[in-house]
């Protein structure tokens, strides 16, 4: 029986749940068919550390960006230095960045000023963006939306998981969404309803290991193999077999992070 292969689309393999054991993660990931990764930096100091990791192994690539929740503590970046950034051949996508008012609502405008950096980023690199939105779904809409009417960009709601508005008003602007482990955990009926209305056609599949790992390792560190489990329930939103819901998410990962195919077009001569 053939293994369906897919994308994680968005992993933190930098961090120290994965220390010292990159090797077999990534062995265990391509023997679960997840072929290729997207490991994001959320904090541009790790930068060369995560890049290191994308350097190391072939089946990795990398994003980097400021995740909301650290942009009151690092310094705020600039369109420059992500564009400059953005010209190694495994460097894929801008962020995540975004907007979480969950803990961290008292930095709200150093989060919209360094989410509408990102953008901009996107906007001149053609990179997409990478969004973590959390209890902030109005400026969220408000933002993505009148920064697109300036100059349009490519970008995918990572871990999605916000109300229906928002995922309808980020498929209006072409937009895709990323489905994690959240979405098999059986109490997310909602959610897994949110995402059947959505195109197939604009469906990503993640991990955001070393978190929110599926059903049956719920409580347990995730990792880029379960990717897996999250398809197998994807699937099953969209009434397709696992092979034909792994085959579009893959087309759709190649038509939004297009960047990651033309490099290894390119390292292949």
């Amino acid at each position: 029986m053939s293994i369906a292969m897919i994308t994680d689309s968005h992993c933190h393999l930098d961090f120290p749940d994965f220390e010292g054991e990159h090797d077999d993660i990534i062995a265990r990931a391509q023997a679960a068919g997840v072929h290729r990764m997207v490991t994001i930096c959320t904090r541009l100091r790790n930068e060369p550390k995560v890049r290191a990791i994308a350097e190391t192994y072939a089946p990795v690539f990398y994003a980097a960006g400021t995740h909301p929740m650290s942009a009151a503590e690092e310094p705020m970046t600039s369109v420059e230095e992500l564009v400059n950034l953005a010209q190694h051949p495994k460097f894929v996508g801008i962020g995540e960045t975004g907007l979480d008012y969950h803990y961290t609502s008292d930095t709200a405008d150093i989060q919209k000023k360094s989410l509408i950096i990102h953008i901009q980023a996107a906007q001149e690199t053609g990179l997409p963006l990478i969004i973590h939105s959390r209890a902030a779904d109005d400026d969220m809409a408000d933002i993505l939306s009148s920064e697109f009417k300036n100059a349009d960009y490519k970008c995918v709601m990572h871990c999605f998981s916000s109300s229906a508005e928002l995922g309808k008003a980020a498929l209006d602007l072409g937009f895709y969404l990323s489905m994690s482990g959240i979405a098999a955990f059986p109490k997310s009926q909602e959610l897994r309803d949110i995402f059947a209305t959505a195109p197939v056609d604009r469906i990503l599949l993640e991990t955001d290991s070393p978190y929110l790992a599926p059903p049956p390792f719920r409580g347990k560190r995730n990792e880029p193999s379960y990717t897996a489990h999250t398809a197998q329930v994807g699937a099953d939103v969209y009434g397709l077999s696992l092979e034909d819901f792994a085959k579009q998410t893959e087309a759709n990962f190649e038509t939004l992070f297009d960047k990651a195919v033309l490099s290894v077009d390119a390292m292949n001569g």
